[in-house]
């Protein structure tokens, strides 16, 4: 009955998103997402993100690539109050700006859906060209203004070009040297097994590396960390030589019970 209701409020939303198109899911990812709507941090479930739960329409893939390469430097904007009132309030949108509050509004919608005691936490977006020789240290999303912070929904999408690479399976259970290999990865220096950059091509040519596919939305794991969760690894693609324009769209969210009746108004 639960996963009745699911697919159905899931089928509801193609009309109400604007920028938007929900994935059609496997029946293994639907028996994921009855897990974490029910509990999302359930650690097993964990193990199988990222998951695509949505791509970006065609038009708008291809008109915020475009305005990405219109600036030969990356732009990093956080969404906060400040954002929301320069932008929307006392000025005129840019069109980056824009698509953003439209990304945002239909992330909102798809969580409601999948995990409905998310709320906004934060977000901030990225564009312009990426020209960092070598890739962001593997890293996980955390939450610095709760340091208790269990796993929480986090939503990430790539533009066009420069995927994000992260860690596949459950990492608790990979062997030591692989353990090492991603310590290398992590602080970005010389182990054992061998330099970083050659590490990192070893791990994506074995998959304990996989690549987030760009123009789709993914479901990963953010927090401070937990035994109960698996926040997500990850680690961003190298841009080859003289750069690469890309946008970066980043959401987060935190869990609240049921009971709880105040929520923050989403930007």
């Amino acid at each position: 009955m639960i996963m009745t209701s699911l697919r159905q409020a899931w089928a509801a939303l193609t009309p109400r998103l604007k920028i938007l198109e929900p994935v059609q899911f496997s029946a293994d990812h639907w028996s994921l997402i009855e897990r974490m709507h029910a509990d999302f941090n359930d650690r097993e479930a964990h193990t199988c993100l990222p998951m695509a739960i949505a791509r970006f329409r065609d038009d708008a893939s291809k008109e915020i690539h475009e305005h990405a390469t219109c600036f030969d430097e990356v732009q990093t904007v956080y969404v906060n109050d400040g954002w929301f009132s320069q932008k929307f309030v006392d000025g005129t949108p840019d069109t980056m700006a824009s698509y953003v509050r439209l990304y945002n509004d239909d992330v909102d919608e798809m969580m409601s859906v999948l995990v409905p005691s998310a709320r906004y936490r934060k977000a901030h977006y990225a564009f312009g060209k990426f020209t960092v020789p070598q890739p962001h240290g593997l890293h996980t999303d955390h939450s610095a203004e709760d340091p208790d912070s269990t796993g929480e929904p986090i939503c990430i999408a790539r533009i066009e070009t420069l995927g994000t690479h992260y860690v596949a399976g459950d990492y608790r259970a990979l062997d030591q040297r692989t353990q090492s290999m991603l310590k290398a990865l992590r602080y970005w220096i010389a182990v054992p097994e061998g330099e970083p950059e050659a590490i990192f091509d070893e791990l994506l040519k074995q998959q304990t590396l996989k690549t987030i596919p760009v123009n789709h939305v993914m479901l990963m794991v953010a927090g401070n960390g937990s035994v109960n969760s698996q926040v997500t690894q990850h680690i961003a693609a190298r841009p080859p030589e003289g750069g690469l324009h890309s946008a970066f769209f980043q959401r987060q969210y935190k869990l609240y019970s049921s009971q709880t009746s105040s929520r923050r108004q989403l930007l």
